[in-house]
């Protein structure tokens, strides 16, 4: 059986998800001032290498855990509106580049399983 990353086009397609979902993020006054300060190269690669490793991929993410890596967003209030905000952004991004809604409800529930790491819950 083929993993999401591998249905929705590996790679490439991950690559271009997250150039997507980044453009959204930053335009989204929701959630955009999270990302104040933020080298934004070296958050693409990073998100790049999770979703890779989170949709079944290879795992070559190198980064913190979802808990570490979030604490200090969850100190100046992240919260799960902000959290919401982010997974409908992925959504949008995915129904842009045309995945078929099963596999985007795939993605989701990935998603929603890192809550409460993200949050610190």
């Amino acid at each position: 059986m083929s993993t999401l990353f591998e249905k929705i086009g590996g790679k490439d397609a991950v690559k271009a998800a997250v150039d997507i979902f980044y453009d959204k993020v930053l335009a989204d006054e929701r959630i955009n001032h999270f990302f104040e300060g933020i080298d934004m190269q070296s958050q693409r690669r990073k998100q790049i290498l999770f979703l890779t490793y989170a949709f079944g991929g290879p795992n070559n993410y190198d980064g913190n855990s979802m808990r570490e890596a979030h604490k200090a967003l969850v100190e100046k209030g992240l919260n799960d509106d902000h959290f919401n905000a982010v997974v409908e952004n992925l959504g949008n991004t995915l129904k842009e580049l045309n995945v078929p809604d099963d596999l985007i409800s795939e993605a989701a529930a990935i998603a929603e399983s890192t809550r409460n790491d993200v949050l610190g819950k």
